[in-house]
C-alpha cells in the first residue's frame, strides 16, 4: 500500500481544532493541490473564498451554526462558478446559456474534486478538516455575505485546522455493495439494516439516529427552498 492510499484510507472528519494558524506557505500548497484536480474540459468552473477573520467566520456561524466554522484556523468556501465562463463566452458569442442541470453538474463536480484534493493535501500536512454542505441551506444569505455575483453559488464549505480531537475512521458500506461488475446490482433493504447496525456499533452512545433515519430526514421531504431560489436569482436555473 502506498503512502497516498494510506492517507486516503485514514480520512476522518475533524470538527474541533486547536488555536493555531495555518501558515501561508501551507495554505498555498493546499490550494495549489486543489487546483490540480481533474476538471471538465479544464474549465475550472469553481472558485474558493478563503476566510481567516474571526468576524467573518462568526457571521457565517450565525447563518450555519456549525462549531467547526468558528474554531477553524481557516474556512474555505467552494463556489460553483460560471461567471468566468460568461466572460470567456463573450469573446466569441452574444449568447450565454448556463441555465440547467448540466451547468450545475459541471461546476459542482469541479468544486467537489478540488475540495477533495484540498482536504487530502491538508491531511498530508498534519491538519484536519470537515466538509460543510449546510451552507447550501442558507444559499441566499451566504451568497450575500460573500458578495457572490451572477452565475455563482455556494456548493460547500471546508473548515481546516490542527485537530483537537481523535476518533476512529468511520466505517463505509462494504465495497461489494457500492461497486458492481458490468451492471448495476439493486440490493434489498437487508443491506441497509445491516449497515445501520455497523453504524450503531461505531457511534455507540453518541448515536441519536440511525443511518437510514438520516436518509429519511434528508430525502423524505421537499428540498430546502433557499438553494433553488438562489440559483434562479443567479441565472443558473
Amino acid at each position: 500500500m502506498t503512502e497516498t492510499i494510506k492517507l486516503m484510507k485514514a480520512h476522518k472528519s475533524v470538527r474541533r481544532f486547536k488555536e493555531q494558524v495555518i501558515p501561508q506557505e501551507d495554505l498555498t500548497e493546499i490550494l495549489t493541490a486543489a487546483q490540480m484536480a481533474s476538471s471538465w474540459k479544464n474549465f475550472q468552473s469553481y472558485s474558493v473564498i478563503v476566510v481567516r477573520s474571526q468576524e467573518k467566520k462568526d457571521a457565517l456561524y450565525e447563518l450555519v451554526p456549525q462549531e467547526a466554522i468558528r474554531q477553524s484556523a481557516v474556512f474555505l468556501l467552494f463556489v460553483g462558478d460560471l461567471n468566468r465562463a460568461e466572460k470567456g463566452a463573450q469573446l466569441h458569442t452574444d449568447t450565454f446559456q448556463p441555465q440547467g442541470v448540466e451547468g450545475l453538474l459541471i461546476s459542482s463536480v469541479d468544486a467537489a474534486l478540488a475540495g477533495q484534493n484540498a482536504l487530502l493535501a491538508a491531511e498530508s500536512l498534519g491538519y484536519g478538516g470537515v466538509i460543510i454542505g449546510l451552507v447550501r441551506y442558507k444559499s441566499e444569505e451566504v451568497s450575500e455575505l460573500f458578495n457572490l455575483p451572477d452565475y455563482t453559488y455556494p456548493v460547500f464549505g471546508m473548515a481546516l485546522g490542527l485537530p483537537n480531537e481523535e476518533h476512529e475512521v468511520k466505517p463505509r458500506l462494504p465495497l461489494n455493495q457500492v461497486v458492481f461488475e458490468e451492471e448495476y446490482q439493486e440490493q434489498t433493504v437487508d443491506v441497509i439494516e445491516a449497515y445501520d447496525r455497523v453504524q450503531a456499533d461505531y457511534a455507540g452512545a453518541r448515536a441519536t439516529t440511525s443511518w437510514s433515519q438520516r436518509l429519511a430526514e434528508q430525502f423524505g421531504q421537499a428540498e430546502p427552498s433557499s438553494t433553488r431560489k438562489n440559483l434562479e436569482q443567479k441565472k443558473l436555473l
